[in-house]
């Protein structure tokens, strides 16, 4: 006579199988049904315990590799099947408690040291990663992350959480070979005419921003490099011997000793906004986490 298994233990069957055996197509061979059946299973499986998130993937040669949830399941499961009820078979399968994190090169380099203090703090398992600002909100959107750090403008975006963090005015950067009067207490956009410039990439907006500022003080620079991040622009200014227009970062990490710094002083004074996002719905508590340890961080700086 056949043994009759709990629902959930058959789920867990047709998964241990599809481990074991490398596909569907085996595990069905080896447990004597179809392989609609197994894939029937699999499915429930994640459904009933990982909030449909993959247990199994395809790998190299199309065999079947477990996710991370996937494996804590699988070395669970090989107790008696009959000890395993579903309330253990969820805390298996769940998240590994831990902070998917995104930022943009300069925040990374600015914000990464409290941000991984807070996660190890907390005991949280750290996955961080650069991406631009439409990279970042994409993967919000699609839920890979759970938190971004980004600047402003952001593009278009639905699905979106976000909090100003800090607001930051624009000041002028150069390399103390770039001639510019060390002792003035501000530079207007004409003071930089015909100077040695490092500007950002095209499709950067601050980039788009310094040209309509020469354009409308009416004078030309002699661009020396163009940068994605202050990772870059640092280097640049000190090979040129350039000076920069950019946000004033020291409310979240002091510049380097040997760059030379003015406030910019504009008719219509512009800021950019330093800005953390997170899925619609609201912030996961390692995402509050870090924020917390984050804001903490930017009134010392203050």
């Amino acid at each position: 006579m056949p043994r009759k298994l709990a629902r959930h233990l058959t789920w867990l069957e047709a998964f241990v199988a599809a481990v074991e055996t490398g596909s569907l197509e085996a595990a069905a061979q080896h447990l004597g049904v179809a392989r609609s059946v197994v894939s029937e299973h699999l499915r429930a499986l994640e459904e009933t315990l990982a909030e449909g998130e993959a247990l199994v993937e395809r790998g190299p040669g199309r065999r079947l590799r477990l996710t991370p949830r996937g494996e804590r399941l699988f070395a669970g499961a090989q107790a008696s099947f009959h000890q395993l009820d579903l309330k253990r078979l969820r805390d298996l399968a769940a998240p590994e408690p831990g902070l998917r994190l995104g930022l943009s090169p300069t925040l990374s380099d600015a914000l990464m040291e409290p941000l991984a203090k807070a996660a190890a703090t907390e005991d949280l398992k750290l996955e961080a990663a650069f991406g631009g600002a439409h990279e970042l909100v994409r993967q919000i959107q699609t839920r890979e992350l759970d938190l971004a750090l980004g600047f402003t403008p952001l593009p278009p975006h639905r699905g979106v959480e976000y909090r100003v963090l800090a607001r930051l005015p624009f000041v002028v950067l150069a390399a103390p070979a770039c001639g510019l009067p060390k002792a003035a207490p501000f530079l207007r956009v004409k003071d930089l005419a015909d100077r040695p410039f490092v500007d950002w990439l095209r499709d950067d907006p601050y980039g788009g921003a310094n040209s309509a500022r020469f354009l409308a003080a009416g004078i030309q620079v002699r661009e020396s490099a163009r940068v994605e991040s202050f990772l870059q622009l640092y280097p640049a200014l000190r090979a040129f011997g350039a000076c920069a227009i950019a946000p004033d970062l020291r409310a979240l990490a002091p510049f380097p000793a040997d760059v030379v710094t003015w406030p910019l002083k504009e008719r219509k004074a512009q800021v950019v906004e330093v800005v953390a996002l997170w899925p619609s719905g609201g912030a996961s508590p390692a995402a509050e986490t870090c924020l917390k340890a984050l804001a903490a961080h930017l009134r010392k700086r203050r």
